[in-house]
C-alpha cells in the first residue's frame, strides 16, 4: 500500500505541474493546448522521450487507482463503523476520478485526445430533466470545490504528513505548498462547478465545461494573463505538496 500511494502521488503531482506549465503558456499565447489533464498530457508526449516518460506517468495513476480501490474495500479499519463507511465511499469515488485521468492520458498515447463525438453534458441535457440532473452536478463540483478550499484554510491537509513532514522550515515550507495548492484548486474547480450550473440553466449543453474552460475564464478577466499565471503557481503548489506528501507519507 505505501509502494502505491508513493508512487501514485508522484505522478498526481507530476500531472499538476503539468498542468500549471501549461496554463502559464496560456496566459502569455505561447500554447494553444487545453490548460486541463488532456493538454498536461499532450504537452508531455511532445517533448524528447515523452512517450516514455507519460508511459512512466500512466503507469502512475494506474497505481493510484489500485491504491484507492484497495482503500475503499479494505481500508480505514481504525474508524468507527460510520466513519469507515464514509472514508471507504470517498475512497472509490477517488479511485473513479482518478481512473478517468488515467484514461486520459493512454488516449493520448494512442493517439486519441477524446474529443469526437456528443459531449457528456449534452448527452444528460436530453434525458428527461437533464437540465435540472446538470445543474445539481454542477452545485456538487463546487460543493466539493469549497470542501478542498476548506482543507487549505484550515490547514486539514496536514494530516497526510508524517511528523518530520510536519517540522521545521521544510514543515512550513510544506504547509505553504498545501495551503496555496488547496485553495487555489479548489477555487479553479469552483469555476469548474459555476459553468456546469449555467450550462444546465441556460441548456447549452453542446461542450463539456472542464478545467480549460475555467482557466480561459480567467484569462478573459483584467488582468487575466496575470490571474491565469497566479492561478498556475497554485496548481503547480499542489503538485508540489503532493510530492511531499509521497516523500512524508503518514501511515
Amino acid at each position: 500500500m505505501d509502494h502505491l500511494a508513493r508512487v501514485g502521488l508522484v505522478a498526481y503531482g507530476v500531472v499538476h505541474l503539468l498542468i500549471g506549465w501549461v496554463a502559464v503558456q496560456l496566459a502569455f499565447g505561447e500554447s494553444k493546448r487545453q490548460a486541463s489533464s488532456t493538454g498536461a498530457f499532450a504537452e508531455l508526449a511532445s517533448q524528447p522521450f515523452g512517450t516514455a516518460a507519460l508511459w512512466a506517468l500512466t503507469l502512475g495513476l494506474v497505481l493510484l487507482v489500485l491504491w484507492r480501490v484497495l482503500e475503499a474495500g479494505f481500508g480505514h479499519e481504525d474508524e468507527d463503523d460510520s466513519d469507515r463507511l464514509r472514508k471507504r465511499a470517498a475512497s472509490g469515488l477517488k479511485a473513479v476520478l482518478y481512473g478517468a485521468l488515467a484514461l486520459s492520458a493512454f488516449r493520448i498515447l494512442l493517439g486519441d485526445s477524446g474529443s469526437k463525438g456528443r459531449s457528456t453534458t449534452g448527452t444528460v441535457m436530453s434525458w428527461p430533466g437533464g437540465q435540472w440532473l446538470v445543474a445539481l452536478a454542477g452545485l456538487a463540483v463546487i460543493g466539493y470545490a469549497a470542501w478542498t478550499a476548506y482543507r487549505g484554510w484550515s490547514e486539514k491537509f496536514l494530516e497526510h504528513l508524517d511528523q518530520q513532514g510536519r517540522i521545521g522550515e521544510i514543515g512550513d515550507l510544506y504547509r505553504w505548498f498545501g495551503k496555496i495548492g488547496y485553495i487555489v484548486k479548489g477555487l479553479s474547480i469552483a469555476v469548474v462547478g459555476g459553468l456546469v450550473v449555467h450550462a444546465g440553466w441556460t441548456h447549452s449543453g453542446k461542450e463539456d465545461q472542464g478545467l480549460d474552460d475555467a482557466l480561459r475564464t480567467v484569462l478573459e478577466q483584467p488582468f487575466g494573463p496575470y490571474l491565469l499565471t497566479a492561478v498556475a503557481a497554485g496548481l503547480a503548489c499542489y503538485g508540489l505538496f503532493c510530492l511531499a506528501r509521497a516523500r512524508y507519507l503518514d501511515r
